[in-house]
């Protein structure tokens, strides 16, 4: 069986790989993301596929997980922030409303792709400025989308129907069974 490798430079997406596949190898894609025109589920599948297939081209003994995570909330996608000032906005945005978290996941090997979109839908508390302020400051926003994690510790979330993983960039559950349609328990 070929190797597995992670089309992805994310430190969460390798801490939840790692949780669930002992042998792995990290290669970043080159993939440029563009979203224009496309639903958030649309985005986030896209984007997955994009930097599988890019990875897989320059390792076609390979197998290539690749995902992408996006935020939306009211019909506007939310991707990563520009800096501590977008990040500020993006929270004051999520503020007490309702949004969807969806990750694209997509599994490449030599005649075998499996592609999946997974969405969690979540609830934010009513951010105070002092709080926004006091979690940009932490610089944890920054690489997140939606500028935010579910896991920083923050009293950002109040509930969330789904799977937190996927919330964190990587959803687990749909991954070990993606991953055991294409070699069993090797991983």
């Amino acid at each position: 069986m070929s190797a597995l490798i992670l089309a992805s430079n994310s430190p969460r997406r390798r801490e939840l790989l790692a949780t669930i596949a002992e042998n792995f190898l990290v290669e970043p894609s080159r993939f440029e993301e563009r979203a224009e025109g496309f639903s958030a589920r649309e985005t986030a599948q896209r984007f997955a596929r994009g930097k599988a297939e890019e990875v897989f081209s320059r390792f076609p003994a390979c197998t290539v997980l690749g995902a992408d995570t996006v935020v939306s909330c009211g019909g506007e996608i939310l991707g990563k922030p520009a800096d501590d000032g977008q990040a500020a906005q993006m929270l004051r945005f999520l503020s007490g409303k309702t949004h969807s978290v969806f990750t694209g996941v997509c599994l490449l090997a030599a005649g075998f792709r499996e592609e999946r979109t997974v969405e969690t839908k979540v609830v934010f508390y009513d951010l105070t400025e002092d709080l926004i302020q006091a979690y940009v400051r932490s610089g944890k926003p920054r690489d997140k989308a939606g500028a935010y994690g579910i896991q920083d510790g923050y009293p950002l979330v109040k509930r969330y129907e789904g799977s937190y993983t996927n919330v964190m960039g990587l959803p687990v559950e749909e991954v070990r069974a993606m991953l055991a349609a294409r070699g069993g328990n090797k991983w």
